[in-house]
């Protein structure tokens, strides 16, 4: 089963699991919802606002981000800007995921939370050494299985964040050089994350020749802004598929509610993160 809102405290006084429960049942099949989210560390944003240090003092926020993410009810999760990996293990025992903490070049690893089984997963799978000033955020590849039991390839990646893209388009043509095989076997795929850039750049340009699809641009509507939480201006974080998976996919949109969305008229309040999470869904049949 999945964890509603109104099962929330329930699964949490009991302690239960649902890992690799996506099915209602073999010949219904629901729909795979993936999540991509920047969580600016767990901290809260603002981070300075009085209510949000509370909730890190008192140690609420994991279970505040699993209860708003359950709403949305993802099979697939990941996590740019990492907490202590205890927090992101917290949030994946909450909703009943496997966890695997993809770590950074430098103080920013990334998580990939999944109800589906997790067969392998490497950290920044570049061919030959890893340079040490490319993925200094992170990259990391895994193959979840899917219920049909053919797998999917999963890419969790935060990108270089400066307003110049050298670093950043070097790291993007070293992820599709180890990408290749994959895509060029045309396997089902998925790329998650913060990408630190726009859909009218020349980084967004080498993922559309490299075969990935865009699943906002495909499905969705309007100008999906992902940055910031107050009043959103980029479009920065994205889902997208390549192989069958892209074929399929049915909706793709950023989560401008609940937590994840500041409300710019009360001083006191704060969001989970400062970026918005990106969600899509594929059919899964």
């Amino acid at each position: 089963m999945r964890i509603s809102r109104r099962h929330f405290g329930a699964t949490f006084a009991a302690g239960v699991t649902t890992a690799g429960t996506i099915l209602a049942d073999d010949q219904n099949p629901q729909p795979l919802r993936v999540i991509a989210y920047n969580i600016f560390k767990l901290t809260g944003w603002p981070s300075q606002r009085r209510l949000a240090q509370r909730a890190v003092a008192k140690g609420q926020m994991a279970k505040r981000l699993a209860m708003e993410l359950s709403l949305y009810e993802p099979d697939i999760i990941n996590f740019s800007e990492s907490p202590k990996e205890e927090l992101t293990r917290e949030v994946a025992d909450l909703l009943g995921m496997h966890h695997i903490r993809f770590p950074s070049g430098g103080n920013w690893p990334g998580t990939l939370l999944s109800k589906l089984e997790i067969i392998e997963s490497q950290n920044a799978p570049v061919r030959g050494q890893r340079p040490k000033e490319l993925f200094t955020r992170h990259w990391g590849r895994a193959t979840v299985r899917l219920p049909n039991g053919v797998p999917l390839v999963v890419h969790s990646a935060h990108l270089y964040p400066t307003a110049d893209p050298t670093v950043r388009l070097q790291e993007i043509r070293a992820m599709i050089e180890s990408m290749k095989p994959d895509l060029e076997a045309g396997k089902s795929m998925l790329l998650m994350g913060d990408l630190n850039h726009g859909p009218d750049t020349e980084e967004y340009k080498l993922w559309m020749d490299a075969g990935w699809t865009d699943t906002f641009t495909k499905v969705g509507q309007g100008q999906g802004l992902t940055f910031r939480a107050d009043i959103p201006k980029w479009r920065i974080d994205y889902v997208m598929a390549a192989g069958p998976t892209a074929s399929r996919v049915l909706e793709s949109w950023p989560i401008f509610a609940g937590a994840f969305r500041l409300n710019i008229n009360d001083k006191e309040s704060f969001a989970l993160s400062d970026h918005l999470p990106q969600l899509a869904t594929f059919d899964s049949h």
